[in-house]
């Protein structure tokens, strides 16, 4: 199993939160999603054949912005 932190400026509050946590963990070979307001980030733990590509397009349809996305959609 491997973690991503993905930097999220935009999370601020529990709605956040919860749209972000509903949006990952239905994503096939996403095991868990912490979403950390007071850092404003998103951890992921998820399988090492996960495109994480697949995780900042869910987080970006939710509305917030994940700067250095390009090198996640590579990923």
């Amino acid at each position: 199993m491997a973690k991503t932190t993905l930097s999220v400026p935009e999370i601020h509050c529990d709605h956040c939160r919860a749209a972000i946590e509903g949006a990952l963990s239905p994503i096939d070979g996403v095991e868990g999603v912490d979403v950390d307001l007071e850092a404003r980030v998103v951890r992921v733990d998820h399988d090492d054949e996960l495109s994480l590509g697949s995780v900042v397009e869910a987080i970006e349809d939710q509305g917030y912005d994940v700067p250095g996305r390009d090198a996640y959609m590579r990923a």
